[in-house]
């Protein structure tokens, strides 16, 4: 897309979002996600999207949680936060819409993970009234939900919410890589809002699929910590980050929509490729197919998000819709070789964000704070120029430097 193009169809600043934040803690210790970060409280999340990472449109996952709910009613009341007209609730320069991760199952299927939005709290909370009748333990994340699919999909549309599959494609509880071969086998795809990517796959990946053709695709962090928020993120095209803005943006209405997803290259993603749990070994390209592991002879393989795709494909080669935004592969500031905390905090005392870091300040400026050799660097991150190896079996994969080493 040339500028002119970008600008006829944004006539509004790039609004960055990052859809799929989990909650570790309450700001009283209580556990909500558990293998997430104790730091990672509602306003702690809020802090660090807009004061460091520079994004405007936040989903903060989990706040089906009474407990956070709780954390969220204090901080309106105390006026650190608002609610908004359009949905959502502001902090500072920054908009956080509430959601909620959930877990699935329909019978003779593995269970999978969906995500679901909601215009203002009062909808979330009506929304965790119905839950709790059909979860064990409804303040904790991911829980599973003993209903069925179609009826959840009632209940969330019922109350004007928006629903997105979660990482879809990953072996890890996602919809096509744990579940069916086709959403449409488990979903009422008519009420999908939107599907969310994961980190080991792409568009291109996805659209070996038909039935994705029309789906919009977000690109989201799913982070676990507060320095993964905005590892993956999704440039928008908004009047103002809110909730309606954003549903808007999904339905392509009125000049909104997503403009481009940002993503780590798939090969970066911790499920990208087959990988053999008997010896530890990641499988290669020229073992593609197999149903052994070739290095070791064990049927133990955990398919990757590539193979699975590859096996479920209903298209020889990718066709991506003439309107679907660009994927830029970037890789975050965390992962690049030789970035370490001092550099980064320079960086972000002198231009702001992380966004500003990445899109908007140019080699020479970067140059100014950590030299050249540093600068070039990140504007290789930036334009997906990094050599990469790739990850599996719930490991990353890895960012090569300059000499070509994995770091």
């Amino acid at each position: 897309m040339t500028k002119s193009q970008h600008d006829e169809r944004n006539p509004w600043e790039p609004c960055y979002a990052d859809l799929h934040i989990h909650i570790g803690r309450t700001s009283r210790g209580e556990a909500v996600k558990i293998s997430g970060s104790r730091d990672l409280t509602f306003e702690n999340i809020a802090r660090e999207a807009s004061d460091r990472k520079g994004i405007q449109l936040l989903g903060v996952i989990d706040c089906h949680s009474p407990v956070v709910q709780m954390d969220i009613e204090q901080l309106l009341e105390d006026g650190t936060m608002s609610e908004l007209e359009g949905g959502g609730i502001a902090y500072q320069d920054t908009t956080i819409l509430l959601g909620t991760e959930i877990e699935l199952r329909e019978p003779g299927m593995r269970e999978y993970h969906l995500l679901a939005y909601f215009r203002d709290l009062a909808s979330m909370k009506s929304f965790t009234a119905f839950m709790q009748r059909y979860m064990k333990n409804v303040n904790l994340s991911s829980q599973r939900v003993y209903v069925p699919t179609l009826e959840i999909q009632s209940e969330i549309k019922a109350r004007g919410g928006l629903i997105v599959p979660a990482h879809a494609f990953t072996p890890h509880k996602g919809i096509y890589g744990s579940t069916a071969p086709r959403m449409a086998d488990v979903l009422d795809t008519s009420l999908v809002d939107a599907v969310e990517l994961g980190l080991s796959s792409d568009s291109t990946m996805a659209s070996y699929i038909r039935e994705l053709d029309h789906v919009p695709f977000l690109t989201n962090s799913d982070a676990h910590s507060l320095g993964k928020i905005g590892r993956e993120y999704n440039e928008l095209a908004l009047a103002t980050p809110s909730f309606d803005e954003f549903r808007m943006a999904l339905q392509n209405e009125g000049g909104r929509g997503i403009t481009a997803n940002y993503g780590l290259n798939p090969r970066l993603g911790k499920y990208h490729r087959t990988y053999c749990s008997a010896c530890g070994r990641i499988l290669d390209e020229q073992a593609l197919s197999a149903e052994r592991c070739p290095h070791c002879g064990s049927t133990k393989l955990v398919q990757g998000v590539l193979d699975r795709i590859l096996a479920i494909a209903d298209r020889a080669n990718p066709e991506l819709p003439d309107n679907r935004p660009a994927y830029h592969y970037q890789v975050p500031l965390e992962f690049i070789p030789g970035l370490g905390k001092a550099k980064l905090r320079q960086l972000l005392e002198r231009f702001g964000t992380e966004m500003n870091v990445l899109h908007r300040t140019s080699e020479a400026e970067l140059a100014t704070v950590v030299g050249p050799v540093m600068a070039a660097m990140i504007v290789a991150a930036r334009n997906g120029q990094l050599a990469l190896s790739s990850g599996g079996g719930g490991t990353y994969g890895k960012v090569a430097g300059k000499d070509g080493a994995d770091h």
